[in-house]
């Protein structure tokens, strides 16, 4: 899974979480009490790269199980902050990483978990199709 675009993943991954939790990390122990629903999701959305950028670098069927749920929840979570935030702005006075679809990231936390389940899913197809090795 972490070769060829799973690699560019696994990088883009890595980079989010590197991001997502040194600003939450920030933003919770200087200006909790600003925005703390925000600062919270932004902690969750670092866990959640974290989680995905972990599962690319293992591999495995069972990696790859934990890195689906994970896109999965990560889809969802860009898709309801990003609704939220423009249709009741006042819940986040602060910004988030999936705030406004990822726009402070250039929408790329809406492309990424897209891109992710896409290449999740071709890497299952080729792995169905490979001949499974007895260790003989």
């Amino acid at each position: 899974m972490g070769t060829g675009p799973g690699r560019l993943l696994l990088s883009l991954y890595a980079v989010f979480t590197v991001a997502a939790l040194s600003r939450s990390v920030v933003q919770i122990s200087t200006k909790y009490h600003d925005a703390p629903l925000a600062y919270v999701l932004s902690a969750v959305a670092g866990v959640v790269y974290a989680v995905i950028a972990l599962a690319l670098r293992r591999g495995g069927e069972s990696a790859r199980r934990v890195a689906l749920v994970c896109c999965s929840a990560e889809l969802l979570g860009v898709l309801a902050v990003g609704v939220a935030t423009i249709v009741d702005s006042s819940a986040f006075p602060d910004a988030t990483v999936w705030s406004d679809f990822g726009i402070g990231y250039a929408f790329l936390p809406l492309a990424l978990p897209v891109a992710g389940l896409l290449w999740l899913r071709r890497a299952a197809r080729e792995a169905g199709t490979r001949p499974q090795r007895t260790g003989r």
